[in-house]
């Protein structure tokens, strides 16, 4: 599927023939039902995990990892993962490069993203995203404060917590800088000694043919098309999920030290 460049720089994706329209009905379907058949499922679980467990959730991850390993295999997208992801008491950073990232970086480990307060009203998106645990923040630095103490509630009960500290996604090709404000939580009295940050990069591959930024999603791209497009792609890439060493928050001043070596680390892998 070739591709050409918009006026705002995005790859833009010529119109779909007959059999685009039929490859996206045949991937799509599918991963409708499997998305939003486990959401009804995870939902029902809820009501009973969320009274006796309150914050904790020993039951409903285990859903999200299914339909997220799955989702790849109805794209027909290869899915790999290298290195081991951490066990216990951390938290994990990434580069943000498209929606993909959600099923890529739930398939591997039971996570809980961190995302900007808007995802909450989109549709489909925002639904999945509360119903798993999101913790949504708003881009304000007057609720810096009262971000820390959500992320310091949710680390010491246990969860581990992924978000992107590039602050919106890229083109898939690059890693935009770091910001720091959501590194400041793990230097915490109570989390410091203890806690380990993880670095993980999200490296796509583009189908044959096709323009390398295929798999990006960013700036003002709509999703219905991508995803359309995504769907109806005649050939698919592969996505390769690589965790690096765990970083302990002890061994490092502050969260600007912190964060430049996660960074250094999640740039590295996405040259491979």
């Amino acid at each position: 599927m070739s591709t050409w460049e918009s006026d705002e720089g995005y790859p833009v994706q010529p119109e779909l023939g007959a059999m685009g329209i039929l490859r996206a009905v045949a991937r799509g379907f599918p991963l409708a039902i499997l998305v939003f058949g486990c959401l009804g499922l995870l939902l029902l679980l809820r009501l009973i995990e969320r009274p006796l467990f309150g914050l904790q959730r020993p039951w409903t991850p285990h859903i999200t990892q299914f339909v997220c390993r799955n989702a790849f295999r109805l794209l027909g997208i290869r899915f790999t993962v290298t290195g081991t992801p951490i066990k216990g008491r951390g938290a994990v950073v990434a580069n943000h490069s498209s929606w993909l990232d959600i099923f890529a970086l739930n398939a591997p480990q039971q996570v809980y993203f961190v995302s900007k307060a808007e995802v909450a009203k989109w549709p489909g998106i925002g639904w999945l995203a509360r119903a798993t645990g999101t913790l949504f923040i708003r881009r304000d630095r007057r609720e810096a404060r009262a971000h820390k103490q959500m992320f310091e509630d949710r680390l010491l009960a246990g969860h581990q917590l992924l978000f992107f500290p590039e602050g919106t996604s890229s083109d898939s090709q690059r890693v935009l800088p770091f910001k720091t404000t959501l590194f400041e939580a793990f230097f915490d009295p109570r989390l410091r000694e203890e806690m380990v940050i993880q670095p993980v990069t999200v490296h796509y591959t583009a189908p044959k043919g096709a323009e390398p930024r295929f798999y990006g999603w960013w700036g003002d791209m709509d999703f219905g098309p991508h995803l359309l497009c995504t769907l109806a792609a005649p050939r698919q890439g592969q996505v390769d999920v690589i965790y690096h060493p765990p970083l302990n928050v002890s061994d490092f001043a502050n969260r600007k030290s912190l964060a430049r070596a996660a960074e250094t680390q999640i740039r590295s892998g996405l040259k491979k």
